[in-house]
């Protein structure tokens, strides 16, 4: 799930028993050739400078602001609880508490909880709060909808209104990022469900949610009074045997997505198994090859035979363990660093950039590193700052967290 403990897809991923493995196809679609890359201007490096020190967290796991709302940063909690904050107040302690909804939440799981969540993007016209979660009895991953109240201080737990829910055959790779397009439609990434190896071989499936990236209209009703529209442009509408709210498949377990501001492409990164972690740009009707193949070989019992799109970036794991998706910069802080990805490694802590050139990815380039924290988001402010936000050295349940300014790093 999250990219996180999350990711731990990767510890999960060891735990996988042969026979799953030998209850698989074997057939195996032939090796790529690497991505080439492109040449582009050094990315400057980067440093992290804690902000709000004295607030007690609780495994944070987001952080983001209100449309309208330039001041508060709204602090998203794996147990169930969005704290509101102002990051000016260095002294505070204590933060307001937005939403709690700790006890429809289930964090038992590592990669369980409550995983992201959205403004609408018109707000205060629509004061809609958008909620991926996972619940309990029976397992299942949920998106909701809540009223935020009209002074915007809080959102009301009991004006929930479920939108979509997909059952979890395991715990662990639950996805869990909703974000809106410039197009005004959500688009939410779930996991292939878990255990290791995909053993159900949703990846490649169209009839399940699991291991896609949705693409669903919020602000209208659907047939027979569906809680949401299906955009008509999506990929797969009208295609027998195909859920039509795919926007993209092929997807392991996608931590983190993010639309470029400036040129609306959407960024996500896709945690691995036993080869590499991934960063891939995700298209319409894209298939990331999971799990006929991880990263740009192919996988082991694995199911598929493309087209693929290769990841703009892998990582073995010799580098990197469990990848949390990021953001392009667009700040004014720190200009050379303007259009730049920067993503990170869960685990090892270590912090990339990458520049497009004529739609070219340049190398990854490490561009900095936080010792001891484990970064389970990156995200973009309203004026472009960004703000990583971590567990403070470890996962268990209960473990603090803090939050962390981009900064340039010292001459």
């Amino acid at each position: 799930m999250l990219a996180i403990t999350l990711c731990l897809s990767l510890f999960t991923t060891t735990q996988a028993t042969q026979a799953a493995q030998a209850a698989q196809a074997t057939k195996k679609p032939a090796a790529v050739e690497p991505r080439v890359s492109a040449t582009g201007e050094a990315i400057p490096k980067i440093r992290l400078d804690r902000v709000l020190p004295l607030l007690p967290l609780v495994r944070p796991i987001q952080t983001l602001q209100r449309p309208g709302d330039t001041t508060n940063l709204y602090i998203v909690e794996q147990p169930g609880r969005i704290l509101m904050a102002d990051p000016a107040k260095s002294e505070l302690t204590e933060a307001s508490v937005f939403l709690d909804i700790k006890e429809r939440v289930n964090d038992g799981g590592n990669e369980e909880g409550l995983l992201s969540v959205a403004f609408h993007p018109q707000f205060p016209a629509k004061r809609e709060l958008y909620v991926y979660y996972t619940a309990n009895k029976p397992r299942r991953s949920v998106l909701s909808r809540f009223t935020v109240n009209e002074d915007g201080t809080s959102a009301d737990p009991a004006s929930e209104e479920v939108l979509l829910t997909q059952s979890q055959p395991y715990s662990n790779h639950n996805g869990g990022a909703a974000v809106f397009g410039p197009d005004g439609f959500l688009y939410l990434s779930l996991g292939d469900g878990g255990a290791a190896n995909d053993p159900h071989h949703y990846g490649q499936s169209l009839e399940t949610f699991l291991a896609k990236v949705l693409r669903i209209d919020v602000s209208k009703k659907g047939a027979n009074g569906a809680p949401y529209a299906v955009p008509a442009d999506n990929p797969f509408v009208g295609k027998a045997n195909a859920k039509p709210e795919i926007w993209a498949y092929g997807l392991r377990n996608i931590w983190r997505m993010s639309f470029d501001s400036s040129t609306g492409a959407l960024w996500g990164g896709d945690v691995g198994q036993n080869e590499c972690e991934e960063i891939v740009l995700i298209e319409k009707g894209g298939n990331y090859g999971w799990n006929a193949r991880e990263g740009s070989k192919a996988f082991d019992g694995g199911k598929g035979e493309g087209p693929f799109i290769e990841p703009i970036a892998s990582h073995s794991h010799r580098e990197a363990l469990s990848i949390t998706g990021g953001v392009v910069y667009h700040g004014k802080e720190i200009p050379k660093l303007d259009g730049i990805y920067i993503y990170a490694d869960f685990a090892f802590s270590t912090i990339w950039g990458i520049r497009m050139v004529d739609g070219v990815p340049t190398k990854p380039a490490v561009i900095g590193k936080k010792a001891n924290e484990l970064i389970t988001s990156i995200d973009a402010m309203h004026n472009g700052t960004v703000i990583f936000t971590t567990f403070n050295g470890g996962q268990d349940k209960g473990n603090p967290g803090s939050l962390w300014k981009v900064i340039a790093a010292s001459e």
